[in-house]
């Protein structure tokens, strides 16, 4: 949203959580945490730090643990990679993030970050970790909770420098946000500015907000100063940016309820080598920034694909690692086939489940499916995926299918209401309300797609720790009898409701 003084804050009002940002030349480029997503750890574009399009991934899958396919009971929910750094370092581009199902950090690094290929390094695993290359050659991670450290790495960044630094170069780091701290310090971002070391961190003290706290230093172990530099409406966590004419920002997030956790971007100042955050201490409702394209990282897909083409865009992402061998662009053309291959209980648990981000203020997604090659004990439709999900869909039983709205915030989940339907081709919306955090989604379905009836109950969405991600549009079918089954959706269509 843009208007004549510039652009207004939040700049991407969906999930773009922990946001790590450089800038080459007159191009920024973004990584963000995606979970248990896949592709994962998304690379965004943009020429002018507002308008972000999805340009890449950085890998299509971390691994093949059965959290990590969702198979044998097992998940990786909020536990996929997190928190990467994004650096760039004479002609390469370096991708850093841990996993806790695969007990490590990931290093990544390609020349061509909008194309690959990327190369990979694995190290121990360390918590919230940020990358630095020194001007001495030296290479770092500063990482941890609470106390801070530091981890040498060797001069290309690929492994663990032997005898290198591993300390704590800033102890209790929280302590300057008070004594009584719900969140120690984590999320650190290192910048060498003017010569200078920069640590931007996060805390949480209770009964209060997300805080962002900046260390700084003369050399990298330290000592280092601290203060607080920002507590505004829970607005924290990121790092710093400058724009080729010298204008300096910061770009972090806010917890914004279901929607998730959304980008801010926060005007900088300098004051006697310390950065000053905002405007009177307040993250202003508007940037000074142009907008120079209406780029974004949702998309409507009608599944028209050149014939053998058979990518899905950059928007999707599959709910964990997804099974090749039972999806396909290709076996219809213009649709999108998901065929069921292995049992689920209920929706967390189905495998090719395809999301998009819900965005704000308000949102809508429609689907188009068909059909007619359901088995006895499927389910497909659309929904909005969190833990407390709920979704509109075709049950297919032996008495013949059924309309259903499954609200899956109540346990067990609840199939509220339904109708009978004999239509082969039904269609299925979900419309979602995030201003001022109601938090609500209301479920619709129509036999002609044109004329639109309300099924089932509004349900109230909540942004839970288990998956730690805003609701995402989901594309779905599985089976809890037999599998086999497909069903082909012929578009999925945003509409934006504000």
């Amino acid at each position: 949203m843009t208007s004549s003084n510039g652009t207004r804050n939040p700049i991407i009002w969906a999930d773009v959580p922990d946001p790590s940002v450089i800038r080459v030349e007159d191009t920024y480029y973004m990584s963000s945490t995606t979970m248990h997503m896949n592709p994962g750890v998304p690379i965004m574009k943009s020429k002018d730090l507002a308008s972000w399009e999805i340009v890449n991934y950085v890998y299509d899958v971390l691994g093949e643990k059965d959290q990590q396919k969702l198979i044998a009971d097992q998940n990786e929910y909020g536990k996929g990679s997190w928190a990467s750094s994004l650096r760039y370092h004479e002609g390469i581009f370096y991708v850093v993030f841990s996993s806790q199902v695969a007990n490590s950090t990931f290093i990544y690094k390609t020349r061509d970050i909008e194309n690959g290929p990327w190369e990979k390094h694995t190290i121990q695993f360390v918590h919230d970790m940020s990358l630095l290359f020194d001007d001495d050659g030296c290479v770092y991670l500063v990482y941890g909770g609470g106390d801070i450290r530091i981890l040498e790495l060797t001069a290309d960044a690929t492994s663990v420098k032997p005898s290198g630094l591993n300390q704590v170069i800033i102890p209790n780091s929280s302590a300057i946000a008070g004594s009584d701290i719900m969140l120690p310090a984590e999320g650190a971002h290192i910048h060498k500015i003017n010569n200078k070391y920069y640590i931007f961190l996060i805390t949480w003290p209770r009964d209060g907000m997300r805080t962002v706290l900046c260390y700084r230093a003369d050399t990298i172990t330290g000592p280092w100063e601290g203060r607080v530099v920002l507590q505004d409406s829970g607005i924290a966590q990121g790092g710093l940016i400058d724009t080729p004419d010298g204008k300096w920002y910061a770009l972090l997030f806010g917890d914004r309820g279901a929607v998730g956790r959304i980008p801010y971007l926060v005007p900088v100042t300098w004051e006697d080598n310390w950065p000053i955050f905002g405007i009177g201490g307040k993250v202003p409702q508007e940037v000074d920034i142009n907008k120079k394209s209406d780029h974004q990282i949702v998309s409507s897909d009608e599944f028209e694909r050149q014939k053998g083409d058979s990518d899905l865009g950059l928007a999707w992402q599959w709910n964990h690692n997804p099974d090749n061998e039972n999806w396909s662009l290709t076996e219809r053309q213009g649709f999108l086939r998901l065929r069921t291959s292995s049992l689920s209980k209920s929706l967390v648990d189905a495998r090719n489940t395809l999301t998009q981000r819900t965005f704000g203020p308000e949102c809508s997604g429609i689907v188009a499916v068909e059909i007619s090659e359901m088995r006895v004990g499927d389910y497909a439709g659309l929904a909005v995926l969190q833990k407390n999900y709920g979704f509109v869909g075709v049950k297919m039983s032996k008495a013949g299918k059924k309309i259903i709205m499954m609200d899956g915030s109540l346990n067990p989940p609840v199939e509220v209401d339904h109708i009978n339907v004999e239509h082969e081709r039904v269609y299925f919306k979900i419309a979602c309300d995030f201003r001022e955090q109601k938090d609500l989604a209301y479920f619709y379905y129509s036999l002609d797609g044109k004329d639109w009836v309300a099924i089932g109950s509004t349900l109230k969405m909540t942004y839970t720790i288990p998956h730690f991600m805003g609701y995402r549009f989901a594309l779905f079918n599985f089976s809890t009898e037999e599998i086999g089954g497909y069903v082909d959706f012929d578009y999925f269509r945003l509409e934006n409701s504000s």
